[in-house]
């Protein structure tokens, strides 16, 4: 995990070369609204859900040129002197404000906005979109995954399926969007996310026989451990688990076969041995919809590894960090947005709500001025849900935000917040967003 170091080189060269003729043509000191947001749901999910700000957060906090940087920068003449003079004492002293995480979004959600100088903001916009694509698609993924397995408990396992960095920022989007813990132990220690693990197959092919295995187990982790059983036959497997450990054997953990078929073999022979409190976890490539075909059987937890850290087919969310507003030489606001087809964006300042009735979500309303003086108030819908937080303000980062007391905020907002959605949206196939996105122009 990265932690104190500098994260400016981050980002893309073209912000860095956009920023050294900004500056050569004297309108790096102009006045921005930079925004992030999505023009669409990936993958036909029928809502996100945002996640990596409280990364993001820290992530700014570390944007600096220290001198390694910006000799790479001289070296490789990606600037010239006067931006890389202008970048030594780079330091972001703009305003960032958007959407909580854990938060529920959709098409248009203003996610995140920036303000501060463009030559402030422009640099930021790759390492915005770094984190927040990529943990929001993981939380995303893990929301329909704690959607589809109801009340039974999931376990983040796939970070030898992510890099060792992406591994860690997984583990802690599924964390706020419904999971329960993780395998890995720089999340559980940077995040405060609680940690579990027993033994993998390796562990019972060490030993001349699946007994011993089982026995050292026990031994070192006690009888509320759960074994693997299925590393030759399960039903042996089983009745091997049982007459080593007794009928308070804390669990078994298939990871193979016809999970449903094998789910109800073995909760049968854990009857009939009496094992009848020793819980099943099934873990073996699952994504959403395996975990709604198991709702029926007889499995008490879930580990998931491969599709979740890969957003469950959609590794990206989609986000685009645009400039929306911007003052003009004589200090008034203009709104400004790009034409492009299938990629227009949409200019001006917006503040973002989500109306309600009888406590469930009917609409996103994002309302849209040109500057400062017409930004509406909460007061003003007040059948809406004002859906905005203050992160950073004069440069100053709100820690509230940060660190595992923030993840652990984030995890329970996106579970209230979750109780929102139309019962339309909890289903798992492709559809339009649950809810309609309406733009209100306040100017």
């Amino acid at each position: 995990m990265l932690t104190g170091m500098s994260t400016a080189l981050f980002t893309d060269r073209y912000e860095l070369t956009m920023l050294d003729a900004a500056l050569r043509d004297g309108t790096a000191a102009r006045h921005c609204v930079f925004e992030l947001f999505t023009r669409r749901l990936s993958g036909g999910r029928r809502f996100g859900v945002v996640a990596g700000t409280g990364r993001l957060l820290s992530l700014i906090r570390d944007f600096r040129f220290d001198e390694a940087e910006l000799r790479y920068l001289r070296d490789e003449k990606v600037v010239d002197a006067a931006t890389v003079a202008f970048l030594e004492d780079y330091r972001f002293t703009g305003s960032v404000s958007g959407y909580r995480e854990g938060e529920l979004y959709f098409p248009g959600s203003p996610l995140l906005t920036i303000e501060g100088s463009f030559a402030e903001a422009v640099v930021l916009e790759t390492i915005a979109l770094s984190v927040l694509n990529y943990d929001s698609a993981v939380a995303t993924a893990a929301a329909r995954m704690s959607i589809a397995a109801g009340d039974r408990p999931l376990a983040e396992m796939g970070s030898r399926r992510a890099g060792e960095h992406s591994a860690v920022a997984a583990a802690r989007a599924a964390y706020i969007a419904g999971f329960d813990a993780t395998s890995n132990l720089e999340a559980g220690q940077a995040w405060g996310i609680p940690t579990m693990g027993t033994a993998a197959h390796s562990f019972t092919l060490l030993h001349d026989s699946e007994e011993d295995a089982f026995r050292s187990q026990i031994d070192a982790l006690g009888v509320k451990t759960t074994l693997l059983v299925d590393t030759y036959d399960i039903r042996t497997g089983v009745e091997t688990a049982i007459r080593v450990a007794g009928t308070d054997l804390g669990g078994v953990r298939l990871d193979s076969g016809d999970l449903p078929i094998v789910a109800a073999e073995v909760r049968a022979q854990l009857d009939e041995l009496g094992a009848t409190n020793t819980k099943i976890t099934v873990t073996s490539d699952l994504d959403e919809y395996a975990i709604a075909t198991l709702a029926a059987a007889p499995v008490d937890a879930y580990g998931v590894g491969t599709a979740l850290v890969t957003g469950s087919g959609t590794p990206t969310a989609g986000m685009v960090y645009k400039l929306v507003a911007r003052q003009a030489g004589d200090g008034s606001w203009v709104s400004v947005a790009k034409a492009s087809t299938d990629k227009a964006s949409k200019g001006g300042r917006k503040a973002a709500f989500r109306t309600l009735d009888a406590g469930t979500a009917t609409q996103e309303l994002i309302t849209v001025s040109d500057g400062f003086e017409n930004v509406p108030s909460a007061g003003e819908f007040p059948d809406a849900r004002p859906l905005q937080a203050v992160f950073v303000t004069g440069g100053e980062i709100d820690t509230a935000y940060e660190g595992a007391a923030g993840v652990a905020a984030a995890r329970t907002h996106h579970a209230r917040v979750r109780e929102e959605l139309p019962v339309r949206a909890l289903a798992l196939s492709r559809a339009d967003p649950a809810i309609p996105t309406v733009y209100v122009d306040v100017d």
